[in-house]
């Protein structure tokens, strides 16, 4: 799908042929799209496609008067049939020439969105550097606004444990904690790509594009930084619930233990007088019953007092 945008009156609005200074928008781009990237737009054809593969990794690089810059984009996919979300990311290629500037990502995200609907303010389609910088920065705070989400995330969850021990609620933890190493791995390749383009040797920068361009790289390492310290909490938590589960089947099997031991001596009374055998002592009913109940209740003393039923 291709969409074509420009600030008219400091406003992002869609316009329906490209002109100088506009953004081209490509999502998941069809064969023939891809064809009109490359043919028509001139676009260089590795560029176009290199967003389209899941794989790539973080990077800048340019060439004649093309410049690429690829970073991973943070998206979030809510599943219907668990009712929770999954956390990800996926590479998202921005492409800079002379006339105008392209984004190709295969799957729409959250700051395509808001750019394209004019939900962000000063966007300049124009200043391509400029807006450049403006989608790296958008996507860093979208970054920190899923990492806040993950921590809410598992405050309920883990308040949810507390209450019960249900594999839906430890399959969430575990959903998150592998969310957060897709982020903590994105984050720091986002964050040597952010440092090429900082030295200004791929891509010209102004004192202005400068300031913007650190606030970037601070939003990134804040994000790094909120990514390693939930992580580490979420792998705390669950290791003092793999604890507490191991300890409550401890438990379970100490009673049960204790159980089986107590049930075993009326069968063993039982079975030693229902053996066809001479010369047992008080071979009579009741005295069979009041030595199997002397050796419960003596047995059951016993394991009480050694804490074996708690």
């Amino acid at each position: 799908m291709l969409n074509f945008y420009k600030t008219i009156d400091n406003r992002v609005r869609p316009i329906s042929v490209v002109e100088d200074g506009c953004w081209v928008c490509a999502i998941c781009p069809t064969e023939q799209e891809v064809r009109y990237l490359v043919d028509i737009l001139g676009l260089e054809q590795d560029f176009v496609r290199a967003a389209l593969d899941e794989e790539e990794s973080s990077r800048v690089e340019s060439e004649e008067d093309q410049t690429l810059v690829i970073v991973d984009v943070p998206t979030a996919e809510k599943q219907d049939e668990e009712k929770t979300i999954v956390y990800s990311t996926m590479p998202m290629a921005i492409i800079t020439n002379n006339r105008f500037i392209t984004t190709v990502c295969l799957r729409e995200n959250a700051v395509i969105t808001e750019i394209s609907q004019g939900l962000v303010k000063n966007i300049q389609t124009h200043l391509r550097t400029q807006f450049l910088l403006s989608i790296l920065l958008r996507i860093a705070t979208r970054f920190l606004q899923y990492l806040k989400q993950i921590d809410k995330i598992s405050y309920t969850t883990e308040n949810l444990l507390h209450k019960t021990m249900r594999n839906k609620e430890l399959v969430q933890i575990l959903g998150l904690e592998k969310s957060l190493v897709y982020f903590s791995t994105s984050l720091k390749s986002n964050e040597v790509t952010l440092e090429k383009i900082l030295r200004g040797r791929i891509i010209k920068l102004y004192d202005e594009d400068e300031e913007l361009l650190e606030d970037v790289i601070i939003e990134v390492k804040q994000a790094i930084e909120m990514c390693s310290i939930y992580a580490n909490v979420l792998s705390n938590t669950m290791d003092a619930f793999a604890s507490i589960i191991s300890n409550n089947l401890n438990i379970v099997m100490k009673v049960l233990t204790a159980l089986t031991i107590v049930m075993a001596l009326p069968n063993m009374v039982f079975g030693l007088y229902g053996m066809n055998v001479d010369g047992l002592p008080y071979p009579h009913f009741w005295f069979t019953l009041a030595l199997a109940g002397a050796l419960v209740l003596l047995c059951t003393l016993i394991l009480w007092k050694k804490d074996m039923f708690k």
